[in-house]
């Protein structure tokens, strides 16, 4: 066994603490949520980190006074759709700027950049004034509806999305596709059956990166979208932070507890994807 100096066990000492505080860190919103949440006094100022009596008598008042299932399944369905047709709309503009050559080819990329750099919230009066011009035309697109939240969500994440996929577009090898080609395939099918199998772990990743992004959006949601029954899951938990908001903290740790178990699902069901498909990008074969 190689012999190991006191400067090796100070490092490791080192790193090990700041391990064990980062994850300190991360855990203690975590932990103090879930003690609010079984707290049954329902007040924020004798919340502990344990409670002295836990009780679900939170989760149950939350489920069955308030329309919670219904703000769950509408953000189910708004970050459901939105991550799909996010994952399919950038998967054909990354490939066509990977693997064609046309004019306007760099232009296009470098306006995607350009635009990514704006964040939505600079537009939201026209955001606003332009779902309100068009449901006068087409209601189910108008303000207060989930479809005219969708478009607006998927307009945003285009941009990234698209670099990114681009990227671990450009490693896949292009003698796989001509193969397909030679033995009579379209482009279309080989992109459909050769190089989107091959593309599952980026695709995993941008599908759970926008659909935490949407599942967790606030500020355009709460714009848009008007009518209790159509709230998302963020805009209906706001309120419980209105009057007497200091004795419904109970519900509203609950409803926080009860919204992250579908995001952890969703990660750690996808994780061996995730982590291949951030990594399978970085270097170009």
């Amino acid at each position: 066994m190689a012999y190991r100096g006191p400067d090796f066990w100070a490092r490791r000492l080192v790193r090990n603490f700041l391990a064990w505080v980062a994850i300190a860190f991360a855990l203690f919103p975590a932990l103090f949520v879930l003690g609010t949440s079984l707290n049954p006094s329902n007040n924020l100022s004798t919340t502990r980190m344990i409670p002295t009596n836990p009780t679900a008598v939170h989760y149950v008042t939350l489920v069955r006074d308030y329309p919670f299932l219904i703000w769950l399944v509408n953000t189910i369905k708004v970050a459901g759709i939105t991550s799909v047709g996010t994952v399919f709309l950038c998967a054909l503009g990354a490939y066509a700027f990977s693997r064609f050559r046309f004019r306007g080819r760099r232009t296009g990329l470098l306006t995607l950049l350009l635009v990514q750099m704006f964040p939505q919230t600079l537009g939201m009066v026209a955001i606003f004034l332009l779902l309100n011009s068009l449901g006068k035309y087409f209601p189910w697109l108008g303000l207060n509806t989930h479809p005219g939240l969708i478009f607006v969500y998927l307009g945003g994440a285009m941009g990234f999305n698209t670099w990114f996929m681009k990227g671990y577009f450009d490693t896949i090898p292009r003698s796989l596709e001509e193969s397909a080609l030679v033995d009579g395939a379209t482009p279309f099918m080989a992109f459909w059956r050769i190089v989107l199998p091959l593309a599952r772990p980026i695709l995993a990743v941008v599908l759970v990166i926008q659909f935490i992004g949407v599942y967790s959006e606030y500020l355009l949601a709460s714009i848009l979208l008007k009518g209790e029954r159509v709230y998302t899951l963020a805009v209906g938990l706001r309120l419980f932070l209105g009057d007497n908001y200091r004795d419904r903290w109970g519900m509203f740790a609950a409803g926080a507890v009860l919204g992250a178990l579908l995001i952890l699902a969703v990660f750690y069901s996808l994780q061996s994807l995730i982590v291949s498909g951030l990594t399978g990008g970085a270097v170009k074969e």
